[in-house]
C-alpha cells in the first residue's frame, strides 16, 4: 500500500499534508483513521491505518507481560499510540510529545513501508541512510537477503 520516500513539510502546528497517491488508499482502508506511535529503535514514527494498527495491538498486547522486553515493547508502543484523522485537507495533526521524540522540524521525510508509513525528520533520515547504505557496502547484509533476488 505505502511505498517510497516523499519530503512533506510540517508547518508549526504540526500538520504534514499526506501525499496525494496515498489518500484514496487511506479514505477506502480506513476512512482517514490512522494510528501513530513511536519507533522503539529509530527516533522516527510509524503511521498505521487503523485497521492495519488493530492487527499490531493485539500482537503486541499477547505478548508476556512477565517478559520484561515484551513488557517493554507493550508500553511504549501502545502507550504512545495515537488516534489521529486524516482531516478535510489530507493532513495529519502529530501530537507535540509525538514531535517531540522524533524530534521532527518543520522538514521531514515520510518513508512508504508497505503496511505503514515512517515519518523522519530529514536531517535524521538523511544522516541514517548514509550510515545504512555504508554498513551495507561493507558487507553488512543479512544471509537472508543475499539470496533475494531484485
Amino acid at each position: 500500500m505505502f511505498r517510497g520516500v516523499n519530503q512533506v513539510n510540517m508547518d508549526a502546528k504540526g500538520r504534514l499534508t499526506v501525499p496525494t497517491r496515498y489518500r484514496d488508499e487511506i479514505i477506502e482502508s480506513c476512512r482517514g483513521s490512522m494510528v501513530v506511535t513511536i519507533d522503539t529503535d529509530e527516533r522516527c514514527l510509524l503511521i498505521y491505518p487503523q485497521p492495519a494498527w488493530e492487527d499490531i495491538q493485539r500482537k503486541v498486547e499477547s505478548l508476556p507481560s512477565f517478559n520484561t522486553a515484551a513488557r517493554r515493547v507493550q508500553r511504549l508502543l501502545i502507550g504512545h499510540a495515537t488516534d489521529i484523522p486524516m482531516d478535510r485537507n489530507g493532513r495529519l495533526l502529530i501530537t507535540p510529545p509525538l514531535r517531540d521524540y522524533a524530534a521532527l522540524g518543520k522538514h521531514t521525510v515520510l518513508l512508504g513501508q508497505g503496511n505503514k508509513l515512517e515519518l523522519w525528520d530529514e536531517t535524521v533520515w538523511n544522516t541514517r541512510r548514509d550510515q545504512w547504505l555504508e554498513v551495507q557496502s561493507e558487507g553488512g547484509m543479512p544471509d537472508e537477503l543475499q539470496t533475494l533476488s531484485l
